[in-house]
């Protein structure tokens, strides 16, 4: 495994996003803990949550305890491991997100994070998303207060514009570390903000990392590319014997050295093979098939 900086921690370059062990169509507690231990034993340490991943109706917090129960169970060394959680958007009994960036909700959200995630602070705290509602300066100045009280140690935000960046740069200091906005493949619409990321020497954490890469023959006969101007990641994959999924989290690695992607995976063999992506280097004539 590789590693990538994050503040002045160092973290695997291939992180894991916990979401698919919670909400809809979650697998049972055994293969998801069972997940979870893969990660860990294939070098992961970086681990992303949050209070609002869990299935309409079902219980807020689902996968913090559900990862808590992971981490209390697994046999192997957490030495390094980081769990990075959010707060400020929940789910609706229709399967829809909310959104909720009030400084008081905010700053309870985190201490019942804490609870569930059983620790003495989290470790990374990330608003989940802006509140329209609510002015991002107060948003802002509750994670500033989590920090100043030590109930988190580091923060975030994820889903933010260049200027909200500089915005929370501005409030959180070098308190900042993290930005975790939507890029892949397929979605390229936050070049801006991860050029920033880099500038400010925050890490990027793509999340849905994956988006544009689907099932390819490697993954059964009747599996094809769905879309044609992706099919360089799946030559490229044919040719190194690995799957298109690696190729992309490569791709990404590729794209910028404070990139730190966070696939999900809700089997064994899935995180397995995603993590097996950081130590796997495109050449040039590679790259040159990627769109």
């Amino acid at each position: 495994m590789r590693y990538r900086a994050l503040g002045d921690l160092l973290v695997s370059a291939i992180g894991y996003g916990a979401m698919p062990l919670s909400i809809e169509g979650h697998p049972d507690e055994s293969r998801a803990l069972a997940t979870v231990h893969a990660a860990l034993d294939a070098g992961v340490t970086l681990l992303d949550t949050a209070d609002s991943y869990y299935a309409p109706g079902g219980e807020r917090g689902h996968n913090e305890l559900l990862l808590a129960r992971a981490l209390g169970s697994y046999g192997g060394s957490l030495d390094g491991v980081l769990v990075a959680t959010k707060g400020g958007r929940g789910r609706t009994d229709d399967g829809d997100w909310s959104v909720d960036g009030r400084p008081e909700h905010l700053k309870a959200a985190a201490k019942g994070s804490l609870r569930r995630l059983g620790t003495d602070a989290i470790g990374l705290y990330q608003l989940h998303k802006p509140d329209p509602a609510v002015p991002f300066t107060e948003s802002l100045g509750a994670l500033r207060e989590l920090l100043d009280e030590g109930v988190i140690r580091l923060a975030g935000i994820s889903n933010v514009t260049e200027a909200q960046i500089r915005q929370a740069r501005d409030i959180l200091g070098d308190r900042l570390v993290s930005v975790q906005n939507r890029y892949s493949p397929a979605v390229r619409d936050t070049e801006p903000e991860l050029r920033l990321t880099a500038e400010l020497g925050l890490a990027f954490l793509p999340w849905s990392p994956l988006g544009g890469i689907s099932r390819s023959s490697l993954d059964g006969a009747s599996a094809v590319a769905a879309d044609p101007a992706f099919d360089g990641f799946h030559t490229v994959a044919r040719e190194r014997g690995v799957s298109p999924q690696q190729v992309a989290l490569a791709w990404l690695l590729g794209r910028s050295p404070n990139v730190v992607p966070i696939p999900g995976g809700s089997r064994p063999e899935s995180v397995r093979d995603s993590a097996a992506a950081a130590d796997l280097v495109l050449g040039e004539e590679e790259l040159a098939l990627l769109p």
